[in-house]
């Protein structure tokens, strides 16, 4: 299964009924339990935007943007999270709890900051913007105190996160 779908093309995009559902769908047989949508038209976009599929149990692991200029925004459209910015050793520093019955779900991310985030309900959705374009060797740092997704660890360290 594919960590993400393809990208959309064409001049504009507006998110309906039929793409959120097939997006949902997704990320239910995903085995990572999420999947992601890239709304902008080419992978070397200078403004990288997606929409996130996710449900309960997908592990995101702490990690951070090394870059510079590498701010990153989410808004949560649908479901809820629980949101973690770490100090460098590991230790939460703050939550948020963000769920689709709030009226503000935006969260801001400058660079050099350790975050990640649980997934609190089925069937959540975030936008996400972020400069590009991607690149897989430097846009995120994983934290070394932190496990690897699919060990064990990773799932103790979820279960922790959960409480």
């Amino acid at each position: 299964m594919s960590l993400a779908l393809h990208n959309i093309t064409g001049p504009f995009f507006k998110l309906d009924a039929e793409t959120m559902q097939s997006g949902i769908s997704a990320s239910r047989k995903s085995s990572r339990r999420r999947v992601i949508l890239p709304i902008h038209r080419t992978q070397d976009a200078l403004v990288q935007r997606m929409i996130n599929f996710l449900q309960t149990g997908t592990f995101i692991r702490p990690h951070k943007h090394p870059l510079a200029h590498a701010a990153e925004s989410l808004i949560l459209l649908k479901g809820s999270l629980r949101f973690f910015i770490f100090d460098d050793m590991g230790i939460i520093d703050k939550q948020f709890d963000m769920d689709e019955n709030d009226n503000i779900n935006l969260i801001d991310i400058e660079p050099q900051t350790w975050h990640n985030f649980i997934v609190t309900k089925p069937d959540t959705v975030i936008f996400e913007v972020k400069r590009g374009p991607y690149d897989p060797e430097t846009d995120k740092e994983f934290a070394d105190w932190s496990p690897e997704e699919g060990s064990q660890k990773a799932l103790d360290f979820l279960r922790f996160l959960e409480k």
